[in-house]
């Protein structure tokens, strides 16, 4: 029987602090997997390849996209989609990670799997520009721009963020997958996954701005997504977010999934060459339960591929 979001976020939340205490309970699936390519690939093709392989591998260490999805499900994948760049710049999510995340959820026999983001600039250009919208239709899931008449003020019940406007359909579905690229930010030093959960919020969200480590904590603890991938075939090392100079981007070959989105975005921070203590919003997060900035506390189930 297929158990509701509100209970699998209960459950993920308590698989979450076990995994912190050293242990899951019944120890049957490590928090976080890290998978890298042996043989980092060089023509497009084989890129592609690599993507798909190191995500598929990453989740399965995890037990399989089966411990996420259930059959019957409906879910929402968060990439970010929120420039007009190409796969290469590394501003956006890799369309392969993307798919082949649309993929497993499939094959675990989810209903229906949609994959939206709120861009900073046009949805025509960057959902096309990305690769990522013909990926993902590829893949069999619903891509396509958020209608702002869908946006529902929602009770955040935050620290900073008392309510907001939020993408109602990514609430309502059952399980919240997000996906998300490193990159260095002027404001927050890293673009990470507490901060593409952004891309779910409406209105204006310039004002995040001001409070941004806890508006984001905020977000984190409202949403919960129940599996964090880090996409990392790729980074964007300098002048972040946007991009736009594949000088600034640089190749780590390397994919990882988790339950425990705080360690998830610890990780994510030293593959930009940060401290997780660094990044405002990962001690934050930290310090409000959400998870540990420790990620290696978790024993990380690493693997070559």
């Amino acid at each position: 029987m297929s158990v509701s979001r509100r209970q699998f976020v209960a459950s993920s939340a308590a698989a979450g602090m076990a995994a912190a205490a050293g242990a899951l309970p019944g120890a049957v699936s490590p928090g976080m997997a890290v998978a890298r390519y042996k043989s980092p690939a060089a023509a497009p093709d084989a890129l592609a390849e690599e993507a798909r392989r190191l995500t598929r591998a990453a989740i399965q260490a995890l037990g399989g996209m089966t411990r996420f999805v259930s059959r019957g499900n409906t879910v929402w994948v968060k990439p970010n989609i929120g420039w007009n760049r190409a796969p290469e710049q590394a501003a956006c999510s890799n369309p392969d990670v993307v798919a082949a995340v649309v993929e497993l959820c499939f094959q675990a026999g989810a209903a229906k799997v949609t994959v939206g983001d709120n861009p900073c600039v046009s949805p025509s250009e960057s959902f096309r520009r990305s690769g990522i919208q013909a990926a993902a239709l590829k893949a069999g899931a619903r891509c396509f721009y958020m209608d702002d008449r869908r946006f529902r003020r929602m009770a955040i019940g935050g620290q900073a963020l008392r309510e907001w406007e939020v993408y109602a359909e990514a609430v309502e579905a059952d399980r919240l997958i997000n996906i998300y690229i490193p990159k260095q930010h002027s404001l927050t030093k890293a673009s990470l996954g507490m901060k593409n959960l952004m891309g779910l919020a409406g209105g204006a969200r310039n004002r995040f701005h001001q409070d941004i480590a806890r508006t984001l904590a905020d977000l984190a603890r409202f949403l919960h997504p129940q599996l964090v991938v880090v996409d990392a075939v790729r980074v964007l090392a300098a002048n972040g977010p946007t991009g736009g100079n594949l000088s600034d981007v640089r190749r780590r070959d390397t994919v990882a999934a988790g339950v425990d989105q705080v360690a998830m975005d610890a990780f994510g921070a030293t593959l930009l060459g940060l401290r997780p203590e660094d990044v405002d919003s990962i001690s934050e997060g930290h310090a409000r339960g959400l998870g540990t900035m420790d990620y290696r506390s978790l024993a990380p189930a690493e693997l070559e591929v």
